[in-house]
């Protein structure tokens, strides 16, 4: 009876034995491979964590493809602007990754204009509504026929800015229109009606960095 015992003891034994083997083999061939593949997903696209970031928090933001943007003191631009550089939470985890993009507008604002940032596009396309603003832009310049074409020449122009400004240069085929405003908008160019005009000029890459207006969760 004792030496039956014996026999069913190590019997137990070795099919506990095999199944740590099984399970241990089970770990070292599927673990590994699943934690290459995860590493390797996160070096193609930067992952956002799940997270807040303080109202106050900014985010460095530029509009690509010209270097100004020139509109009248009292017009509304639609725009959509690049995040230039991560955004991190205060534990550091990236919570807005740079190439990100946010659609808004430039707005009227005390004597100048500000960007107003209505929704956060990540690069993963997941949108949210985002409640961030820039300073106001105050920096104006004064178009006058004949010397003034360095300040439009290669600016992205609202229709209303170019508006005014072909009544004094007498050619917008020579910069980019936005805001809807072909040659049929502006026609007429009323060529002499005017010898001078003000319009706002904001530097694409260094007047649009935006501050949270208040706290924004990601979701």
């Amino acid at each position: 009876m004792g030496e039956d015992n014996f026999m069913y003891n190590q019997s137990s034994i070795s099919q506990a034995g095999l199944a740590a083997l099984l399970v241990l083999g089970m770990s070292t061939t599927g673990v590994a491979p699943l934690l290459q593949a995860e590493s390797a997903q996160a070096q193609i696209l930067p992952r956002t964590s799940q997270g807040t970031l303080r109202s106050g928090t900014v985010i460095p933001a530029v509009y690509s493809g010209q270097n100004r943007i020139i509109l009248r003191p009292n017009e509304t631009l639609p725009l959509t602007l690049t995040v230039a550089e991560n955004v991190r939470n205060s534990r550091g985890a990236i919570l807005i990754p740079k190439g990100s993009r946010i659609s808004g507008q430039l707005e009227p604002a005390n004597g100048g204009t500000q960007f107003v940032a209505k929704t956060l596009i990540l690069r993963n396309r997941q949108r949210q509504n985002i409640s961030a603003t820039s300073e106001v832009i105050t920096r104006t310049e004064e178009i006058r026929k004949g010397n003034n074409d360095r300040v439009w020449q290669g600016a992205l122009v609202g229709g209303g800015a170019a508006a005014v400004i072909s009544e004094v240069v007498g050619d917008v085929g020579v910069f980019k229109v936005l805001g809807g405003a072909g040659a049929g908008a502006l026609g007429g160019w009323l060529l002499g009606r005017q010898e001078r005009t003000e319009v706002v000029v904001v530097d694409a890459t260094q007047d649009l960095d935006l501050t949270l207006d208040s706290a924004l969760a990601m979701r």
